[in-house]
């Protein structure tokens, strides 16, 4: 397979995802929208084109693992395992119902191929680093993805298990940062500002730190993993400059946190994205 070929197919995998997101968060009829949709192009790449699992042995000791941090995007989550077959898809239609094994956020005694549970922001990458020096120190070839938030990154604990991983050259890490500049009470910069923005902080404590100019853009993203799994003695952040609510037509012009549209604005934004998924998978 070309490389043009297989960026085509994460397209179509990243559409895949953002359709069956907006399903899942719509059978609920309200959730986590923005910070689910943004990253819809990371999951894809990711699962499409690094993970090395298995959907039929989601705890098997060679896989490599994946760590939502901000852990109330889960229903991106929920869609991609989905699809890459650790169960049927459409049984995350059940998300945060009684009983169900689709929380809210990820939790790793629930569902299948979630390999640590989160929710509390700032816990999930301390999570990570954790699981990086422990496969490291078994001498596992295995690594870990985390996605965090820009929001998340006002957390104390993230800067100290940045500062954990950098000191212990954890070089099997790779963190995302999904920079879509808003949170839950607003935008990013008048809520807690960056100061010199969030690749300056990882860089500052000696990180390798690639930031993506579209972080909606599959073949960015898949670029810049491939350069970062070059890096050694050191983890990597690759900071996604990305679009909080991307494709949900009631979302996007907002870049709401959470959302409760009416049923009308549900059925447009799920047919939006079934075009969109359409026309993209056409081009094959």
């Amino acid at each position: 397979m070309t490389k043009q070929e297989k960026m085509q197919e994460l397209r179509v995998f990243a559409e895949q995802i953002r359709l069956e997101t907006l399903k899942i968060i719509g059978a609920r009829g309200f959730g986590h929208v923005g910070g689910s949709m943004s990253l819809a192009e990371t999951m894809a790449v990711v699962y499409g084109a690094y993970m090395n699992i298995d959907p039929k042995n989601p705890r098997w000791e060679d896989r490599d693992w994946f760590v939502l941090s901000k852990g109330h995007a889960g229903p991106v989550m929920y869609a991609t395992l989905g699809l890459k077959g650790f169960y049927p898809v459409s049984d995350a239609y059940q998300l945060n119902q009684p009983g169900t094994i689709f929380p809210s956020h990820t939790d790793r005694n629930k569902t299948p191929g979630v390999d640590l549970t989160t929710g509390s922001l700032g816990q999930g990458i301390g999570e990570a680093v954790g699981a990086a020096l422990g496969l490291k120190t078994q001498g596992k070839n295995s690594r870990v993805y985390v996605a965090v938030g820009d929001g998340e990154s006002d957390e104390g604990a993230v800067w100290e298990a940045a500062q954990f991983a950098a000191h212990y050259k954890l070089d099997n890490l790779i963190c995302f940062v999904d920079d879509n500049k808003r949170q839950l009470d607003g935008a990013v910069d008048k809520v807690m500002s960056h100061g010199k923005g969030i690749a300056a902080k990882f860089d500052a404590f000696g990180w390798n730190v690639i930031t993506v100019a579209d972080g909606n853009d599959v073949e960015q993203i898949y670029d810049a993993v491939a350069d970062a799994l070059k890096v050694k003695n050191m983890p990597s952040c690759i900071v996604l400059n990305t679009i909080k609510g991307k494709g949900a037509t009631f979302a996007e012009s907002t870049g709401a946190h959470s959302s409760q549209p009416s049923k009308e604005e549900w059925d447009e934004a799920i047919a939006a994205a079934e075009a969109r998924y359409a026309a993209v998978k056409g081009q094959n």
